[in-house]
């Protein structure tokens, strides 16, 4: 179904708050869906074969993301994350029926990850195609501003609700929770209208490695976007490790505890919602290349901070100013990635753009573990430091990257 999108600012654009409504609801959903996963390993096997089961998700999203996004430019990306959810929905309500009526193993648990991996692997593309097809191009940072609002109350409110689920009803209530939400975001996806694209049908042409090499040769010929593809590597590579794997090693060095990371988090959290925020009610920030890879080495230098302030408190101010400056050039950059792109690609580099964090930077947790082992936090911290802060320099450096802005947003 298609239709023209009348123009209007994106927080009062039924089209972009359906969207929002669906995204909410499926990350909401995800949260809950990983929770009740992480605790049903747990409860039936060791804490190794719960590790295992967890990172089975992660080898299939890895290996299928890119052409993950060839099939979001070839059958479009509506169709992909409705075929998605329900697929997620069918599958986590059936594994809600088996634990009410037998104890599947852990085969069976790792099954249904593998599962979930393969999807994300065409969700998330599809997700990124998304907001240029229901608004107009000068709303898209704000698009980008809400949808990190919506990310980050999926990622508070889920856990907690997915707590109470198995603490009320078991783990079998927990992912009866998640298949209603997933449930949920479907009538929302079905009634978007997306606006046709001339340029739709040449990502359909020839076989789909025909069409990644195809999406990957136009990515290292744009001005703009191969050298930000760098800059999201760089970036992702520096950033995850420190607060995936070093932050739990600081808070038992600290004697921050459990509680300690938890509310550390919630400062980053915090401040990553605010910049969500930020950028939901201004809409566009000048000098948009600049302010970005600008708040990215402010970004960094908080990063390197972290692992040297002794106090809780002190930790979740950092960490607030971590989330702030992250969150912020990381919406900018999803903003530009957006305005820049040729909307018939839009799958096959957003794919590209999820890899770093989700494929490539998670290799690198067993080597960041033994460097923390080997030589402690601080080092660790400013060599990640370090790599983040040259993502943002080398944005900089480059001078499409430097230049570019994102469009003029009008008075409504």
């Amino acid at each position: 179904m298609t239709a023209v999108i009348e123009a209007r600012p994106a927080h009062r654009s039924p089209q972009v708050l359906r969207w929002l409504g669906a995204y909410t609801a499926s990350t909401l959903g995800d949260s809950v869906f990983y929770l009740a996963l992480s605790w049903t390993a747990v409860t039936s096997g060791t804490p190794a074969q719960a590790g295992l089961v967890m990172a089975v998700a992660a080898v299939p999203r890895a290996l299928l993301l890119l052409f993950g996004g060839v099939i979001a430019d070839r059958l479009g990306p509506r169709r992909v994350v409705i075929v998605s959810d329900t697929v997620r929905c069918l599958v986590t309500f059936g594994l809600a029926a088996a634990l009410l009526l037998a104890a599947p193993g852990l085969w069976a648990l790792a099954a249904v990850a593998l599962v979930f991996g393969a999807v994300d692997a065409v969700f998330l593309p599809a997700v990124g195609a998304l907001p240029p097809r229901i608004a107009e191009r000068d709303q898209l940072a704000r698009v980008q501003g809400m949808r990190g609002l919506s990310y980050r109350t999926g990622a508070i409110l889920g856990a907690p609700l997915g707590g109470l689920a198995v603490a009320l009803g078991g783990t079998a209530s927990a992912f009866g929770v998640a298949g209603v939400l997933f449930a949920l975001s479907l009538p929302l996806l079905a009634a978007l209208r997306l606006r046709p694209l001339p340029q739709e049908d040449r990502a359909r042409d020839g076989t789909a490695l025909r069409d990644l090499a195809d999406g990957l040769r136009y990515l290292r010929g744009h001005p703009v976007l191969g050298p930000l593809m760098i800059v999201v590597l760089l970036s992702d590579l520096g950033f995850v490790g420190p607060l995936n794997v070093g932050l739990a090693v600081l808070a038992e060095q600290r004697g921050w505890g459990a509680a300690g990371i938890g509310w550390v988090l919630a400062g980053f959290g915090v401040g990553a919602g605010g910049a969500s925020l930020f950028l939901t009610v201004r809409g566009r920030i000048g000098r948009t290349g600049v302010v970005m890879g600008g708040t990215m080495v402010l970004g960094a230098v908080a990063i390197g901070a972290l692992a040297h302030v002794p106090h809780t408190a002190a930790a979740v101010l950092v960490a607030l100013c971590i989330g702030l400056l992250a969150g912020l050039s990381g919406a900018l950059c999803n903003a530009l990635v957006q305005t820049e792109c040729d909307p018939a690609y839009l799958g096959r580099v957003s794919a590209v753009a999820s890899l770093g964090s989700l494929g490539i930077a998670p290799l690198g947790y067993p080597v960041t573990g033994a460097a923390l082992g080997a030589w402690g936090p601080g080092p660790v911290f400013a060599v990640s430091a370090a790599v983040c802060a040259l993502s943002g320099v080398y944005g900089l450096a480059v001078r499409a990257v430097r230049r570019a802005e994102l469009p003029k947003t009008p008075e409504f």
